[in-house]
């Protein structure tokens, strides 16, 4: 039988990347960019498939093998959307029910969903799954999930323990990732990021046009993005004023960031470009390709590779000696050597009234992306408000198209990040 993900899925996932490096200028008509697929009627059609066909008639059926790619389209649907009611928790009681029985796929929806959605009502269950289940990424969210609840050493005793009985445990890369996450999340979270100057200076030297990511460890917290180009200075407008662009790199699943469709990587991006995504959640506005390394090292590496170096010397080789030693920052090294790939800057058509009571309100969530706040016109589908085009333009002020990107947690603060927390340091290197 065919395996059909539905709607829902396919709109969701339907990305577009390209590796070549298309050409946009500065697109100044805000007003030229526009999609059907946020006017108003098409919304409404959308959320009602979404909330009655989607979620409430799938959940609600019998799981049997050919219900079972519905109730993992819901399951991506209902993370994705941030969907939390009596249908979701009846659907995810009828998949635990029987795990045992379910692809690969359809467990891993089902795990990432109740560690999006449900943090701690389902400890009992996953505790099961956690102490029976071989395959290391559904291991590795199962453990993930219990550490939040019980972040002890002895529970990272148990994580060691469980691994002893996974085949090749000790040498497969997400469970050394896994390790490392657990045994080192809560402390790096607590102490104090490198000297941001230093960055700065490093990529002056260096005259490569970067994009800065400024994140919180908790990433219900949006973050905001500035630009460096390549001649070291970062980029205002006309009044001096600092240009900054509001970034949420929260995956909807929350899941740590080693993991498929796990929130941001921090560390060094490559960028390679612009392009626009076919994915209707996405929309049309122009986004920035990034590319892990790994993932394309023949176009991550642009700016020079030693062969003489192993991966990781080149890769801290791009941070200042301050840095090199700071393990946050190699995130995104280990998340594309455990296999994550197509992370990309871009906007959203996702409408805000899902993520109401959120606090990254009303940014989305996404794949694992940065994602940059829009506003659309309901009534004739055209873009009101972007910070994704912002962004877009302003890195498009010189005509290089490849840069670098570097995704920073800041500090732990429960609160957005604000022009308050990084002008400081660009304005002391401004001045230096």
């Amino acid at each position: 039988m065919k395996r059909w993900k539905g709607f829902i899925y396919i709109v969701a996932t339907g990305f577009s990347f390209a590796f070549a490096i298309p050409i946009f200028a500065q697109q100044d008509n805000i007003s030229q960019i526009h999609t059907d697929f946020v006017k108003q009627e098409r919304r409404s059609r959308f959320d009602q498939y979404l909330q009655n066909n989607t979620i409430a008639e799938t959940f609600s059926s019998d799981l049997d093998e050919d219900s079972e790619d519905a109730f993992e389209s819901s399951c991506l649907s209902a993370t994705q959307f941030m969907i939390r009611n009596d249908y979701v928790k009846s659907g995810l009681n009828k998949m635990i029910a029987a795990y045992n029985t379910l692809s690969f796929s359809t467990k891993r929806a089902m795990l990432a969903a109740i560690y999006s959605l449900y943090p701690t009502q389902y400890k009992d269950a996953v505790t099961v799954i956690f102490n029976t289940e071989k395959d290391p990424k559904l291991f590795s969210i199962t453990a993930a999930y219990l550490c939040r609840i019980q972040p002890d050493y002895a529970f990272q005793r148990k994580v060691s323990l469980n691994i002893g009985k996974i085949p090749g445990g000790d040498t497969l890369l997400v469970l050394i990732e896994l390790r490392k996450y657990i045994a080192n999340y809560n402390i790096q979270k607590s102490k104090q990021t490198p000297n941001l100057i230093d960055l700065f200076v490093a990529q002056k030297t260096h005259q490569i046009k970067t994009v800065y990511s400024f994140q919180r460890w908790n990433r219900n917290y949006a973050g905001l993005a500035v630009v460096q180009l390549e001649d070291g200075s970062f980029c205002r407008d006309e009044n001096g004023k600092l240009l900054v662009f509001r970034q949420l790199a929260r995956a909807a699943t929350n899941l740590p960031y080693f993991l498929t469709n796990g929130n941001t990587p921090q560390g060094i991006f490559s960028i390679n470009g612009t392009d626009v995504s076919r994915n209707l959640l996405i929309g049309p506005t122009p986004n920035i390709q990034t590319i892990l390394p790994f993932e394309r090292d023949y176009i991550y590496w642009f700016m020079g590779y030693d062969s003489l170096r192993t991966p990781y010397d080149n890769y801290t080789q791009l941070l200042p000696t301050t840095w090199r030693n700071y393990m946050p920052i190699t995130e995104a090294f280990y998340a594309g050597k455990c296999g994550r790939s197509e992370i990309i800057m871009h906007g959203t058509t996702i409408e805000s009234k899902y993520f109401q009571k959120e606090h990254f309100f009303p940014l989305a969530p996404t794949d694992g992306c940065l994602c940059a706040n829009e506003t659309w016109n309901a009534e004739d589908g055209t873009l009101a408000k972007s910070d994704q085009l912002g962004l877009v333009n302003t890195f498009n002020r010189t005509p290089e198209r490849r840069g670098l990107l570097f995704v920073i947690n800041i500090s732990n603060d429960a609160k957005p990040v604000s022009v308050l927390d990084i002008e400081p340091y660009i304005a002391a290197f401004e001045n230096m």
